[in-house]
């Protein structure tokens, strides 16, 4: 972790740990309780202040939008900084000196001390807005003047910097509280809104609508070591290809067996095998139930050695299965939870197996015949699964990956912002790949056939599912703005 005083951006190491709010204060009140008084909130003042100037080095004027709690006594260290270095910081302070915690009023005196300007309303003009109006311990959106102050800074077209957590925004989930919301166009200008992330890295600001509203995520540790056992695990990079030995043949890498692709949905099916065949899969046979489709598709695609479903042997291969099945996959998935050896299932297969609790019932039984599966589902897919409505997946997807993990006894992928990989075996990993140009139909699609490869090649069907999870989002990450389109048959055939 960093050093004290050293503001990290996430670039350094592969997962980063992340805590809850539980876990955070905790750690807080144990450093509180060795530390001498004040020092952690001078050190997080300290820390913003710099990254202040780091952002926006040329700044002279400053607004600092600081709420009542211990977030605004940060914003109110901020301020005696950048006063001490000849910059022109503007507070405007939601607290008072009779309410103030003891740490924020030790710091409103130091900046009353240093001539620290303080206004009742935020400046016309200035450089940069940093928002410590409420932290990780909020227990209700912004109202009133705090939330008009919050407004102007979400409209500001200037960078933002967040002290902690952007304000309104769930540490744990990344949901927004009460009716907050961000301005889209600030959301949007990534470049412009950053968030120092104080102590320890928050869940929130990596799924739902956490990525959005953070923007650059700094970290600075303020000195204090974690506990090695975090709640989750954010993933930002992996080895998108592994090195093969030269004496290697089809063989070594595993067949994978796509299931899928009733009439008039082929395509999905094909989009998954495609994917798995760049993916580095061995061979790849397509089980494509449209029968009238196999010419079609094997003359357009001739690496894909197209079958009926029934012609596979499902106990040789990783079975893909689900990928445009539509309602005739389900006579198909006794057989395919029964004797497949790893499975990845999708889309309609979810779906099928949401309605039938025999098939359930089977689902749970593989884990204990040692065979791994690994489930793929959208927000309203997971809520089919959990017989709940998909606003409650939303509302804590880590949670309800877990839940869906625990439940079925496999590894659960829960796709959206911030693609969360949970297992009843591991502490979950949320992934810090992909953007809005997967936003597209069918890349769903590619996501399994890429799963299919990955697990088809390696032992640890979690780490395999992550890295497929990572690589997928990876092309997104790395295409050029002003390259063609990426649409799913594009993505299929760039993942690696």
């Amino acid at each position: 972790m960093s050093t004290l005083g050293l503001t990290q951006a996430l670039s350094s190491q592969d997962r980063w740990p992340l805590h809850s709010v539980a876990q955070t204060q905790a750690l807080e009140q144990q450093a509180q309780a060795t530390l001498p008084a004040n020092t952690l909130m001078q050190r997080a003042g300290l820390a913003t202040a710099q990254l202040a100037m780091a952002i926006e080095p040329h700044a002279r004027t400053v607004w600092l939008a600081c709420g009542p709690g211990n977030n605004g006594g940060d914003g109110l260290e901020a301020a005696v900084h950048l006063q001490a270095w000849g910059k022109q910081p503007i507070v405007t302070w939601l607290g008072s000196e009779a309410k103030a915690t003891p740490d924020s009023k030790q710091a409103w005196l130091r900046a009353k001390a240093l001539g620290v300007t303080f206004a009742k309303q935020p400046p016309h003009d200035f450089d940069l807005a940093i928002d410590a109006l409420l932290g990780i311990g909020v227990q209700r959106g912004p109202e009133g003047l705090m939330a008009q102050w919050l407004s102007a800074i979400q409209a500001s077209k200037g960078p933002v910097l967040c002290v902690d957590i952007p304000t309104g925004l769930l540490a744990d989930t990344g949901e927004w509280l009460g009716h907050t919301q961000i301005h889209h166009a600030t959301a949007n200008s990534h470049g412009q809104r950053h968030t120092l992330s104080l102590l320890t890295l928050k869940p929130g600001l990596f799924t739902a609508d956490g990525q959005d509203a953070a923007g650059h995520v700094w970290f600075n540790d303020l000195g204090v070591a974690a506990s090695p056992r975090p709640s989750a695990w954010l993933q930002l990079h992996v080895a998108t290809t592994a090195n093969r030995p030269h004496n290697s043949h089809k063989g070594s890498f595993g067949d994978v067996s796509v299931i899928g692709g009733a009439p008039g949905m082929a395509g999905a099916a094909m989009l998954a095998g495609i994917a798995a065949l760049h993916g580095g899969a061995g061979r790849v046979l397509l089980g494509l139930m449209d029968e009238g489709a196999h010419h079609a598709v094997t003359a357009a695609h001739p690496a894909l050695m197209v079958r009926a479903p029934v012609e596979l042997d499902f106990a040789t291969s990783t079975v893909v299965c689900g990928c445009g099945g539509g309602d005739g996959i389900h006579a198909l998935l006794h057989t395919v939870l029964s004797s497949s050896e790893k499975l990845v299932l999708d889309a309609d297969a979810l779906n099928a197996i949401a309605r039938d609790t025999a098939l359930q019932i089977l689902l749970k039984k593989r884990s204990k015949r040692q065979k791994p599966t690994v489930l793929t589902p959208h927000p309203l897919e997971a809520a089919r699964l959990l017989n709940c409505a998909a606003k409650d997946v939303q509302h804590n997807r880590l949670q309800a990956a877990q839940l869906l993990a625990d439940t079925f006894q496999c590894v659960a992928v829960l796709k959206g912002s911030g693609s969360i990989i949970a297992s009843p075996h591991h502490n979950a990993v949320i992934n810090g790949s992909g953007n809005v140009l997967l936003a597209t139909a069918g890349t769903g699609d590619v996501l399994a056939g890429l799963m299919g490869a990955y697990i088809a090649r390696r032992d640890d069907v979690f780490e395999a599912a992550s890295h497929a999870v990572f690589a997928h989002g990876h092309v997104a990450d790395i295409w050029p703005s002003d390259g063609p389109a990426l649409d799913a048959a594009t993505l299929a055939a760039s993942v690696r």
